[in-house]
């Protein structure tokens, strides 16, 4: 039997769509023991709500607040901690990466035969490579929320885990490429909520509309996204951003791009309306294991740009459904754009063709 936790609300956002499945697939095999998580799935027995609303009171009085990275180590550090302390008996622990090495060593202790790493991103020196990148090109006063500390509790994780799946050939061949043994690594292929499973009705008009879906931050390529479109000629043209701002300086980066061009408008809330009349999904980040936005987008019949290091990108055809830019150019994306401006019917996703769904439909 399996315990799993992970720091995400069951279902919701990408890790916490990436919980979910796990979770129901085990439940399903009979295998589900119990987890731990933000929230459970409502009116589940086999989950735990795990959190610590008290460093939520701290961060802002403490030294916490000034980086992302402290934060985000602060909280993963705590909920793993707190998962430790009340794992039952069970045969296998299944924790996400970067929040579970207090675990694994917990689970050992209680005689766990088997311990999986769930890896929703690329090695995590990858990831700490690309970031950099980001911050480097977009100086806009925006922290990553990896540093060394957490980096090296990660490094420790892959190497007590038994196991580690991987969502992406891309993210394996991240793991191969720092030593990680071909045999511990297992393939997870994720699954799309199934409300993305419906064609979208036909376009009333030629406008360009390119939008996002997805958090606003200088590692997810918003600068690469937004300095591309303000290259797009057309005045007719939109781009939205949908999703919201955690830090003051993406909040004055953006406002200052929405003044300047009010084309650019950013929407936070269900994306489904935007998808509805969106022309292309572009998803510029700099690093991303699967990336969930852009592949609901494919199952909802529209066409993406994705970059090289995102794992979706193995479900694009070059030239059919979408296209696969280089990292952090800001010129590929603008030539991409300029030439659906010209052509908007140039790219035709059909709409959940070879894609699986997950979940209850809603």
């Amino acid at each position: 039997m399996k315990v799993i936790a992970c720091t995400a609300p069951y279902g919701k956002g990408g890790l916490g769509q990436h919980l979910a499945q796990i979770v129901d697939d085990e439940r399903a095999a009979g295998n589900l023991a119990h987890y731990f998580a933000a929230s459970p799935k409502s009116g589940d027995d086999k989950g735990s709500v795990v959190e610590a609303p008290w460093l939520g009171r701290i961060i802002p009085y403490t030294p916490l607040r000034l980086r992302a990275a402290w934060k985000y180590y602060a909280h993963i550090e705590v909920f793993d901690r707190a998962v430790a302390k009340q794992l039952p008996k069970a045969d296998e622990f299944s924790g996400f990466v970067g929040q579970a090495l207090n675990s694994f060593r917990r689970a050992r202790k209680l005689g766990y035969t088997t311990l999986e790493l769930e890896a929703a991103n690329s090695h995590v020196t990858n990831v700490m490579r690309l970031h950099s990148q980001a911050l480097r090109q977009f100086p806009i006063g925006e922290d990553s929320w990896l540093d060394e500390r957490q980096a090296r509790k990660t490094i420790n994780e892959y190497n007590e885990a038994d196991i580690i799946y991987a969502a992406s050939e891309y993210t394996r061949k991240t793991l191969l490429n720092e030593g990680i043994p071909d045999s511990k690594i297992r393939m997870r292929p994720l699954r799309v909520n199934p409300r993305f499973d419906r064609e979208r009705p036909p376009k009333q008009d030629d406008t360009l509309r390119v939008v996002y879906v997805g958090s606003l931050t200088v590692m997810k390529g918003i600068p690469v996204l937004v300095e591309a479109f303000r290259k797009v000629s057309d005045p007719n043209a939109k781009l939205t951003l949908v999703g919201g701002w955690a830090t003051r300086a993406m909040r004055q980066y953006l406002e200052k791009a929405m003044r300047e061009d009010p084309r650019i408008s950013v929407a936070p809330g269900d994306p489904q309306p935007h998808l509805l009349e969106a022309t292309v999904c572009v998803h510029p980040t700099y690093e991303d294991g699967f990336a969930y936005a852009p592949m609901e987008a494919l199952c909802f019949g529209v066409p993406v740009i994705v970059t090289e290091d995102t794992g979706m990108k193995e479900y694009v055809i070059e030239g059919k459904n979408g296209y696969i830019v280089p990292t952090g150019s800001v010129d590929a994306i603008y030539e991409r754009l300029k030439s659906l401006g010209k052509n908007p019917t140039a790219l035709d996703a059909s709409p959940n063709a070879g894609f699986a769904f997950h979940g209850e439909k809603v």
